[in-house]
């Protein structure tokens, strides 16, 4: 049966073999993955068989806002509810219970497994403090590696 744990730094290893199931995070080395669970808040993940199967982590100020990232489960393990009982652990956490809701960004085929834990979609439009509305507009920074040198 599938048991849910907390994450640590020392679950790096198994962590980035998970990643490396997935083009998108192939890249992810030991020690990068290290510095993030070091870093990071609330971090869970699910073992079974002896193995890591499913994982997420969460940054929260634990006041205002918490967004989950990095949820993953093993390809050979998809369907058998470990993405549902991760994410489930997630939103029981004792740590996050202060939070108003978690956030996330995610696949759109992704968007009915999350509905159906009761994650809604955020609409770009939100009320403005001066009344009426404006479109949230989601951005990106990326550093420039060579002016780094």
């Amino acid at each position: 049966m599938p048991e849910v744990r907390e994450l640590s730094p020392e679950d790096a290893p198994e962590l980035v073999a998970l990643y490396e199931e997935y083009e998108w995070w192939e890249d992810r080395e030991e020690a990068g993955v290290r510095e993030a669970l070091a870093a990071t808040e609330v971090a869970l993940g699910v073992q079974a068989d002896g193995d890591l199967v499913a994982a997420a982590r969460v940054l929260t100020d634990y006041n205002y806002y918490a967004t989950v990232f990095d949820v993953i489960v093993a390809a050979d393990r998809r369907g058998e509810g470990l993405g549902e009982t991760l994410m489930e652990a997630l939103l029981d956490h004792p740590d996050l219970q202060s939070v108003p809701g978690l956030s996330l960004l995610c696949r759109e085929g992704l968007v009915g497994f999350y509905e159906s834990l009761g994650f809604e979609v955020f609409g770009p439009e939100f009320e403005v403090p001066e009344g009426g509305t404006e479109e949230l507009v989601r951005m990106t920074y990326a550093h420039d590696d060579e002016s780094d040198s």
